[in-house]
């Protein structure tokens, strides 16, 4: 069975090697020169598996003057017809009942999405920066600690682990949180998240799936059309030519909605921009990644540097702010953790990508309405946690 991959993300990639698992001969197209050159290229690199909270929650009508206003550093946002749409959508799940429902979908796909990591790693011989790092997640006010308390519970009555610790504990176990300048009461702690670098992972996944002789990368190709006959996937046209294959995987984040909407399939995907650097480590580098999640910020160490990502901005797919807002988020780090890393060097390696957002948090997987079509997209800010689970499950969907 021939399947194509449209995409070569963390996504794109790891769906093409549950794929070939299975026994297909997977062609993987992408538009850029290389993989993960989009989301995957230099996100937070957290694999929070316990940290799977929906950003629809009731707490966001507080938030929503604030955001509005432009009275939220963490978070910009452009007006358009396209945003006001997907924020009526976004509204809708922010009620007590769709925030749980969203939470535990969400954290039941990342805890099998830990459990197929883990025999990956058994199985790939694939250097990744992969570290059980611990990840702390800082609370600054009783809003905040009320709603960790809640989600924590939540959690644990769904079989993940996750605890609100005093200032005091979060120090005993991150020395480093003493040293910085935020004003923290309490931290929800998960001792087994872990910290990975997506871009070495699908470097080293692509390698790997090159030498297995299943699986052909098709780079620099730009996607015309999806084309089908009858309700049915018949082949991909490119810019030059068409490629015809049994089925199809839309993987292309937030490319996937443009491309499914002449199929009559509209998909509610909004990019919420991000942001990040890259730095040496110093001293005073922390083990453990930690939230600040006032100020949607993340640091963790990845090997011999310290990734700090962060912001979520509503600005559709434009880009003029990104050096502004790179800076923004630089300052913003060297203020509140000064000894994290080694801020003195010429080249902070900043980065700036859109994730793929759904109202409810939730990515699209399996099957759509045409046949031989299927999707695994929309994964937001979670495709580097939520990879391996959606992609076992896309491609038990193309067996079916």
């Amino acid at each position: 069975m021939h399947v194509l991959v449209l995409g070569a993300g963390v996504v794109g990639v790891t769906t093409a090697y549950y794929l070939s698992q299975q026994g297909c001969d997977v062609t993987v197209i992408d538009r850029e020169h290389n993989v993960a050159c989009g989301a995957s290229y230099a996100n937070a690199g957290q694999l929070s598996y316990s940290f799977t909270d929906s950003l629809a929650k009731p707490d966001f009508f507080a938030q929503l003057p604030g955001l509005l206003l432009g009275r939220e550093p963490g978070s910009r946002l452009r007006i358009d017809p396209r945003l006001i749409a997907w924020g009526l959508r976004f509204l809708t799940q922010c009620t007590p009942r769709r925030a749980a429902n969203n939470t535990i979908g969400l954290l039941s796909i990342a805890m099998r999405s830990a459990e197929l990591m883990q025999d990956f790693m058994q199985t790939v011989p694939i250097e990744f920066s992969h570290r059980v790092a611990g990840k702390l997640i800082l609370l600054t006010d009783k809003n905040q600690l009320r709603s960790a308390r809640k989600s924590c519970a939540l959690k644990r009555a769904n079989g993940c682990i996750t605890d609100v610790l005093s200032r005091e504990e979060s120090i005993s176990i991150e020395p480093a949180l003493a040293e910085i300048n935020e004003d923290f009461i309490a931290a929800v702690y998960s001792k087994n998240d872990a910290i990975a670098d997506s871009l070495q992972f699908t470097n080293g996944l692509r390698d790997y799936l090159e030498s297995s002789a299943r699986v052909t990368f098709r780079h620099s190709a730009q996607v015309r059309a999806i084309e089908t006959e009858q309700r049915r996937f018949k082949n991909v046209a490119l810019e030059c030519e068409t490629v015809s294959a049994d089925a199809v995987v839309v993987c292309a984040g937030v490319g996937s909605a443009e491309l499914l909407r002449p199929l009559g399939i509209r998909l509610p995907i909004y990019p919420v921009r991000g942001y990040s650097v890259t730095l040496p480590v110093a001293d005073a580098s922390p083990s453990a990644s930690f939230t600040a999640l006032r100020r949607r910020m993340v640091i963790g160490r990845l090997g011999d540097s310290v990734r700090i990502a962060g912001f979520a901005d509503f600005v559709g797919n434009r880009t003029d702010g990104d050096k502004q807002r790179i800076q923004s988020l630089l300052r913003l780090a060297r203020d509140i953790a000064p000894g994290a890393a080694d801020y003195s060097v010429p080249d902070h390696r900043p980065w700036a990508g859109n994730r793929p957002m759904t109202p409810d948090g939730r990515p699209f997987v399996g099957a759509s309405t045409i046949g031989g079509l299927y999707l695994n997209t929309g994964h937001g800010m979670l495709g580097w946690t939520l990879a391996h689970a959606c992609a076992a499950d896309v491609a038990a969907a193309v067996m079916r």
